[in-house]
């Protein structure tokens, strides 16, 4: 097996800002955002696995697991042999995968998670208006009605949210979400910081 690649995983229920903090570290010179949900909309359905994922998502049924984690490390392979990504000088921020804990211990071959930044709301009420606000805004009027936003915390809340305890308790730090994006995302780099300073101490005294 290849070395898994040095990863910080962004967690959150929807609406918690993953995506967005996500693409302003993704925009911090050695780090690497890659969203899962990228790879989905991306997905040549001519493809073996592209024909698998439309065979089960136009049922309306979830994706099984072993091909989620082959779709995501097709995809993330791509990107490196394009040097979009660079595993020496970059550190991954993932967002959107594992969802579950089965996909979190098929996705421990190929990854080294550093750090859990677990991003979290304790007013539910308020993370539903954000996720309404959301909606409107990039025009995803399914997230707007009230029964899809409480049904997606739904399954966030019984098949998601498990997968914090897969991890080492010690590696899950938790970032109130609802600040301002400038303060989750100060308080997302006291503890990011430090883990690129290692990476790059790491792989500077292998050169």
């Amino acid at each position: 097996m290849t070395e898994r690649y040095r990863t910080v995983l962004l967690f959150g229920a929807p609406g918690a800002g993953k995506g967005t903090q996500g693409k302003i570290l993704g925009a911090i010179p050695g780090f690497y955002h890659f969203a899962c949900g990228d790879v989905f909309r991306s997905i040549d359905i001519k493809s073996e696995l592209g024909r698998i994922f439309y065979d089960y998502s136009s049922r309306g049924e979830l994706v099984p697991d072993e091909v989620t984690v082959k779709m995501w490390a097709q995809n993330i392979r791509a990107h490196t042999i394009l040097s979009d990504y660079k595993p020496n000088d970059d550190l991954m921020i993932l967002d959107g995968i594992p969802r579950t804990v089965p996909q979190a211990k098929i996705m421990d071959q190929h990854i080294d998670v550093l750090k859990v930044v677990h991003l979290v709301c304790k007013d539910q009420e308020k993370m539903f208006e954000r996720l309404r606000r959301r909606a409107l805004k990039e025009n995803r009027f399914d997230d707007a009605d009230e029964k899809v936003i409480r049904r997606r915390w739904a399954v966030y809340e019984k098949e998601t949210k498990p997968v914090l305890d897969h991890y080492p308790a010690d590696r899950v730090v938790e970032v109130d979400s609802m600040g301002s994006p400038a303060r989750v995302m100060h308080d997302i780099l006291e503890i990011v910081e430090p883990i690129q300073t290692q990476h790059f101490k790491r792989f500077g005294e292998d050169d």
